[in-house]
């Protein structure tokens, strides 16, 4: 079964003439397609890492931040991912958009953004989304769900008195990329992939084969 499923991308085209010579621009661009296009999440973003034993690892995470630097996302700086950023910061994230017919891949390292730009984004957050924060231990082995929802009633209830502040384990990276693959599906897989490597201050642009 598994060997029929076959999706023919028609949707569109990306040339050399129409690609913008500022990924940062074409990337935009194309988050702002996604979003218009009615994608469920468009800000979701697998996030590579690896390990101490250098073995791989990804999840999803949601991209929250997009500026001239490059990709901010929040996270428990405890987790694994959190863990693993700190002994190895060069990541890779990419982006599925499939109402599009688009992928787009991006290289780079990591680095921790600001504190009071972390408590500035931990207060725009909901409440229950606050309390998770202080909440859940993420990535360490917990005995049950149990554990997880009395963790939760325990903030929950001294919260009730005092003003939540930001968890100090808690907060965002930046993501500077150094690299940007996009890749636009086409009919017959002779689909349009575009690469940008930094240079100095200057985006190298080459056309990659399918």
């Amino acid at each position: 079964m598994l060997r029929d499923l076959r999706q023919n991308y028609q949707k569109s085209e990306l040339t050399d003439d129409a690609i913008s010579a500022d990924p940062f621009k074409q990337f935009f661009q194309w988050l702002k397609d996604a979003v218009q296009e009615g994608e469920a999440e468009p800000n979701a973003m697998i996030l590579a890492t690896v390990d101490q034993k250098e073995n791989p690892d990804s999840r999803i995470v949601l991209l929250k931040e997009i500026n001239a630097n490059g990709l901010v996302f929040f996270t428990n700086y405890n987790s694994r991912k959190g863990r693993q950023i700190t002994v190895n910061p060069n990541v890779s994230v990419t982006f599925f958009w499939a109402k599009t017919e688009r992928q787009v891949r991006i290289k780079g390292k990591t680095e921790k953004i600001p504190e009071e730009l972390s408590e500035e984004y931990f207060q725009s957050r909901p409440l229950d989304s606050k309390l998770g924060a202080w909440a859940s231990p993420q990535s360490r082995i917990i005995e049950s769900r149990k554990t997880l929802e009395e963790n939760y009633a325990l903030y929950e209830q001294y919260f009730e008195n005092h003003e939540i502040q930001k968890p100090p384990h808690w907060g965002g990276f930046l993501i500077r990329p150094i690299n940007f693959e996009f890749w636009q599906g086409r009919p017959g897989r002779l689909h349009d992939r575009f690469e940008y490597n930094l240079s100095g201050d200057n985006w190298i642009i080459h056309r990659l084969a399918p």
